[in-house]
């Protein structure tokens, strides 16, 4: 609901409270509140989900912990896309109001315009009519004055309608205005229902692939992690042969550069999910250590919120980069005003956002996810001072063994 619409809501009912008159709610204004109440039940729901989803996290060191976290996070993303539909029931609940309103303005305008035009007829027939003849119309020079003052009267009458209808005019666009505003939200809402429904579909899809695959047996899961990671390290080896010759033969696609770094500590950004946990760190981890990176170090940050969490922005900027490739999954890429770059990758769908568009800090770019080469549902978010992208085959990719820095020293 907009502030302009609850405002007046609330003003309403203060009015009536203090002045002890007592009046039924509109149709509107009781499904109003009642869409309200539903939003917030299942606004409360999906936040038991999130606390559900914390504590089963901090204890799942097992498959069946792990199963029962994705049914938590299922169930979260059902009573969001509920919520969503309700916020959805309750704009076009308003849109409806709104139009109500464009109505009685319009038909209100039309029969003051209908009124100014017969009042307009007749002061013309009153200009083109002879004085003489005038006065021959009345019995007494009283009647001829009273008449003159009568027609003063309508011109001031005149002055006032015409006035009537600018207001009613200015009122009309604002009505418009709101109108659009409200479609704008309904399209952003219907936007945001459908990413649910894919995040829905996805999270379903992992919880069957982990019963599927293991069968519910601890060590079948830990020896596919391991086939994984091996996998993982052989990519990245294949992978720094490639950048090398990239920056050798200078075969960039899109190049930024950082000429000032600020210094560590230097708090620039904002963490890009909310009720996170760090999963590892930058640099040469004890996962790193083990070759997972092809000897490389970690040339990021890895958080987890939950399959499906809300991936934003961590600072204004312009989308300069996005793709999906089999090391990355789905990823995205944000130059920032004083050219580092962020990059956010393994998402389960990016946001409807495109390349060269203008996000804010906490606009959303996407989802949380497993694709690409990963061992579980985390976001990778790296920070550059020199980014690049090239192709790898048909897949775009961006540089991984040159150019960061740690983004925990700026977040």
């Amino acid at each position: 609901m907009s502030i302009g619409v609850r405002a007046l809501i609330v003003s309403a009912v203060l009015l009536y409270a203090t002045s002890g008159i007592a009046r039924a709610l509109t149709p509107e204004e009781a499904r109003i509140q009642e869409l309200q109440r539903q939003i917030e039940a299942l606004e409360q729901q999906a936040a038991q989900f999130r606390s559900g989803i914390a504590t089963e996290r901090a204890k799942a060191d097992s498959l069946k912990k792990e199963i029962a976290v994705l049914k938590g996070q299922i169930g979260q993303i059902e009573a969001q896309i509920a919520a969503t539909g309700k916020k959805i029931d309750l704009t076009k609940t308003e849109i409806g109001q709104v139009e109500t309103q464009i109505e009685k303005t319009r038909e209100e305008m039309s029969r003051k315009r209908e009124t100014v035009g017969r009042m307009v007829l007749f002061l013309e027939q009153r200009d083109h009519e002879d004085l003489a003849a005038s006065l021959f119309k009345f019995t007494s020079l009283s009647d001829f004055l009273q008449q003159f003052h009568d027609l003063a009267t309508i011109q001031d009458r005149l002055l006032g309608m015409i006035a009537e209808l600018k207001d009613a005019k200015m009122s009309l666009e604002r009505d418009q205005a709101e109108l659009e505003g409200k479609q704008q939200e309904l399209e952003t809402l219907n936007a945001q229902a459908l990413q649910r429904r894919q995040q829905l579909a996805g999270v379903k899809g992992e919880r069957d692939r982990v019963l599927q695959v293991t069968k519910g047996q601890e060590a079948a899961y830990q020896k596919q992690l391991a086939e994984v990671e091996k996998q993982k390290a052989a990519f990245f080896k294949e992978l720094r042969e490639l950048e090398l010759k990239v920056v050798s033969g200078g075969l960039y696609i899109v190049h930024i550069k950082a000429e000032h770094v600020p210094p560590r500590g230097t708090k620039l950004f904002s963490w890009p999910e909310d009720d996170y946990h760090l999963t590892q760190g930058y640099g040469m981890t004890k996962y790193a250590k083990r070759g997972a990176y092809g000897g490389a170090p970690h040339n990021g940050i890895d958080i987890a919120a939950g399959y499906g969490a809300t991936i934003k922005s961590i600072g204004d900027g312009r989308i300069v980069a996005n793709g999906s490739n089999s090391g990355w999954g789905n990823w995205v890429a944000v130059q920032h005003p004083n050219n580092m770059v962020s990059v956010y990758g393994h998402m389960s769908s990016l946001s409807f956002l495109k390349v060269g568009a203008q996000v804010k800090a906490g606009d959303v770019l996407g989802y949380e996810g497993t694709t690409g080469k990963v061992t579980g549902s985390h976001l990778h978010l790296s920070l550059y001072k020199e980014f690049f992208t090239y192709l790898k085959g048909d897949e775009l990719y961006f540089n991984y063994f040159d150019g960061t820095v740690n983004p925990s020293d700026y977040l």
